[in-house]
């Protein structure tokens, strides 16, 4: 939209912008969530517990709001009892190779994944 303002002989054109107002939330979240997953440095450990049994310990994924379903798909995935538990997933049983995979599948960089 344009007007014409004209002022002693000089023509001035005024241009109006035109502002498109999107508001899909569910398309502004996954794209915040892939950016969270390039930026994210996950750090996968074994740990050894009660009467010697492993656990496999997943640690960096605190400040993301969907580490609860991530904790959830991986115990099915993987077929083991765990939990999230101070910013922590902890799976029963030494499975980090295959949680590393499993998150790769879900989108993180395997780059930004630490396995020791």
């Amino acid at each position: 939209m344009t007007h014409h303002y004209f002022s002693g002989g000089n023509t001035f054109e005024l241009v109006m912008p035109i502002i498109i107002s999107v508001s899909d939330y569910d398309s502004m979240d996954d794209l915040l969530r892939e950016i969270e997953k390039g930026e994210t440095t996950i750090v996968i450990t074994k740990d050894v517990r009660k009467f010697r049994k492993p656990v496999t310990i997943v640690s960096g994924l605190q400040e993301r709001k969907d580490a609860k379903d991530i904790t959830r798909q991986l115990k099915i995935k993987i077929g083991t009892g765990g939990t999230f538990k101070d910013n922590q997933i902890i799976l029963q049983g030494d499975h980090r190779e295959t949680v590393k995979d499993l998150l790769a599948k879900m989108g993180f960089r395997e780059d930004s994944i630490e396995v020791y």
